[in-house]
């Protein structure tokens, strides 16, 4: 556990890296890479599901759904053949999680791709990557030729009888394919749509059968598991969120980058790793997950970081991407940002969120532009009801929460600032902060 103060950090995931090589085969089996895998082929794959399961490995896509639960879902005897695809369409602004492990350790994810392959009887695999991360792709490629090479990919690994082979897709630039169904649309070639659920893709997923979907740092963290067994994982963390997590901190800090912490470390702790709020400012807010998540202010910091803290606190971990916001930010115009992003984004397959992010970003561009009418804040909150949020079930995706979510916060935490630029016309905030802006 992470003591109060400064935390240290705890490479386990990105164990060696900027120490010494760990992207090719022979840097990757120096600190014990593939063992996991050895260990996962001499069980069954009952077993490995349960060692996973009692490791409590929770999704880092966002959800936090435990993967050993979800790998439980494949049904039994269907005759059909069953997919793994792993999603690195890492496409949530603020987060830049996974193509740390992409680029610098590619076969800590490929073995992790091939226990959850052993787990569900998978013979093929999919790595769904973002088509902006091409040093992501390059690196993924040249790992899975060197596996090959070593027998850990393709027939009969290691002499094992078990059959296997993973392929790197590009993604199609869109951030709903980042979405677990519109990924599937994807990879058979369709236009990124997401789809009604159920059928979950456990049970008719790529064409029509079964497949799970797991995150590059979710699967990362189960080859951990099969190296060092559920027992050493659990002594990490927290036991709502176990392990380690790559925090993503950008914004508003001395040295944004990414770090590598036990999920007991707080908020704080992690800003004050990156340095700290910039050019000795105050700190305003901060958005923990990326940026669909609700956003907190400067004194609900002091939480940890992992699932189960982070929503008691009335937001979510979701991606780990820390955004951070010093007193000079002008909230209206932060969240007109991510509108804007939302309302580009919508794949436009259904009504409330097509029409709804755009009138969410209409409503806040007025406020911002100092064209505001009085009501206008009620308003926005009235479209974002309307739209849904919190599970409505108003959309088949997620899309539309990731509007609504930020929406509701933002004007709710801080209603004041954006009640000013409707009363005064213009953006009094930013003519307070001048003098700290300059």
């Amino acid at each position: 556990m992470t003591a109060p103060g400064l935390a240290t950090e705890k490479r386990v995931l990105l164990e060696g890296v900027g120490v010494r090589d760990v992207k090719s085969l022979a840097g990757y089996r120096s600190r014990r890479g593939y063992e996991g895998l050895k260990r996962a082929l001499a069980m069954t794959p009952e077993a490995i599901t349960a060692e996973v399961q009692r490791s409590n490995v929770r999704g880092r896509g966002g959800a936090g759904f435990p993967a050993g639960r979800k790998w439980g879902f494949v049904p039994k005897g269907t005759g059909k053949p069953v997919y793994l695809a792993c999603n690195a369409d890492e496409s949530e602004p603020g987060t830049f999680k996974d193509r740390q492990i992409m680029e610098m350790v590619p076969h800590l994810l490929i073995e992790g791709c091939l226990v959850a392959c052993r787990a569900i009887g998978a013979k093929v695999g999919y790595i769904y990557v973002r088509g902006e991360y091409p040093l992501s792709i390059r690196a993924l490629e040249e790992a899975l030729d060197e596996a090959r090479a070593a027998n850990l990919l393709g027939k009969d690994i290691l002499g094992s009888g078990f059959d296997c082979d993973l392929w790197v897709h590009n993604g199609a630039g869109a951030y709903i394919c980042g979405e677990e169904t519109g990924l599937l649309s994807s990879l058979e070639g369709g236009r990124g749509y997401p789809r009604i659920k159920p059928p979950f893709p456990a049970v008719a997923g790529l064409w029509g059968c079964p497949t799970i979907i797991n995150n590059v740092e979710t699967l990362a963290a189960a080859a951990i598991v099969m190296r060092d067994g559920a027992d050493e994982y659990l002594k990490t963390g927290t036991p709502d969120t176990p392990g380690t997590r790559i925090y993503g901190v950008s914004g508003h800090v001395e040295r944004p980058g990414w770090f590598e912490f036990e999920t007991s470390v707080t908020l704080r702790q992690v800003i004050d790793a990156a340095g700290g709020v910039w050019k000795g400012r105050r700190l305003k807010a901060v958005i923990p997950g990326g940026s669909s998540v609700p956003v907190l202010r400067a004194d609900e910091i002091d939480v940890a970081c992992d699932f189960g803290s982070m929503q008691k606190a009335g937001t979510f971990m979701g991606s780990a991407g820390v955004i951070v916001m010093d007193e000079t930010t002008c909230m209206v115009d932060a969240l007109l940002n991510l509108m804007e992003f939302y309302h580009h984004e919508s794949c436009g397959q259904c009504t409330p969120c097509r029409e709804g992010t755009g009138w969410l970003e209409k409503l806040v561009r007025r406020i911002e532009s100092g064209e505001g009418r009085p009501g206008d804040v009620a308003l926005l909150a009235s479209v974002a009801e309307t739209i849904g949020g919190a599970g409505a079930g108003k959309t088949i995706c997620f899309l539309a929460d990731s509007a609504v979510m930020p929406t509701r916060s933002f004007t709710l935490k801080f209603r004041e600032e954006f009640e000013a630029h409707v009363r005064e016309k213009r953006c009094p905030f930013r003519k307070a902060t001048a003098h700290a802006q300059a």
